[in-house]
């Protein structure tokens, strides 16, 4: 089965890039299209066939992977650019963009209305750039379930883990959860390390202390070995944590339940603003520190 899926990617920024290079390495045929042509000659090196249209690279396809910024891009690439119309019946379209709630009712629409032949899956990734080149993300899959084996050698490829959550909206319901716990989480550490320098206490020292503490998750302990090193470069970009936390108060009715996550939101807009925006989300340490 692995062996005769035609897998296209379209999007290669930061994670597409790594995910369609993951597909690519797992012996899957693999056409790519970016609306920038580099990333795609680079895979183009390692194997990959280049698109130079949306509608080349899915042609031929049966399973198509789309990884954007956010909804406008994905409507855009499927209708401006005719991905959509040039869909194959019967081809699993791949949707793991983190585009929220409403922006994947749209898409959904979309395809029944244009094309009720395909199939859309639903399937938000949760990780960063590290578990993407590693094949390690978690694939938050929602859709029909008769498709579950086409599309599983897919995800194997950029997960270590793939939850199905049931029909279409629920994956990117899921992912919203997810990445709100993400954001306090990171939210916490900034705001720990900031209470250890008013204590006094040296900064390295801190680290090292939350680094063995067993409240402290692996994705945490990482993040606090690159604090500790001053990097913060992008694996999740700051400007895309926000937009997702946006995401999440956009989509539920009763948001004066997450007043803690309008705060959040409100500060991290200020950090955008102070141009930090494209530097990993964990930049926030040193905002507060300024």
């Amino acid at each position: 089965m692995a062996q005769t899926q035609r897998v296209a990617v379209l999007g290669l920024g930061g994670m597409g890039r790594l995910m369609a290079t993951r597909i690519l390495h797992a012996g899957l045929p693999t056409t790519v299209w970016n609306r920038s042509p580099e990333p795609a000659r680079a895979l183009g090196e390692q194997g990959a066939q280049v698109a130079d249209t949306p509608p080349d690279a899915v042609r031929d396809a049966d399973i198509v992977v789309t990884m954007v910024t956010d909804a406008d891009a994905v409507l855009s690439i499927a209708t401006d650019r005719g991905m959509l119309a040039a869909l194959p019946d019967g081809a699993i379209w791949a949707q793991m963009s983190t585009i929220g709630v409403a922006g994947t009712e749209r898409i959904a629409a979309l395809v029944a209305e244009e094309r009720p032949g395909v199939v859309l899956l639903d399937a938000p990734v949760s990780g960063s750039r590290g578990p993407a080149e590693q094949g390690k993300l978690a694939v938050f899959a929602s859709g029909p379930e008769e498709v579950r084996d086409r599309v599983a050698p897919v995800f194997d490829a950029v997960g270590q883990r793939t939850v199905w959550l049931g029909p279409v909206g629920a994956g990117s319901r899921m992912k919203l959860v997810t990445n709100l716990l993400l954001a306090f989480v990171n939210e916490g550490i900034a705001e720990s390390l900031a209470l250890g320098r008013a204590f006094g206490l040296d900064r390295a020292v801190v680290i090292e202390a939350l680094r063995g503490n067993p409240v402290v998750a692996p994705w945490a302990s990482e993040k606090l070995e690159r604090i500790g090193r001053d990097d913060y470069s992008p694996q999740y970009p700051l400007r895309l944590a926000l937009k997702d936390v946006r995401l999440a108060l956009a989509d539920v009715d009763d948001v004066a339940r997450l007043t803690v996550a309008e705060r959040l939101a409100a500060w991290w807009q200020q950090v955008v603003e102070q141009g930090l925006g494209d530097e990993d989300l964990t930049v926030v340490t040193r905002a507060i520190e300024r």
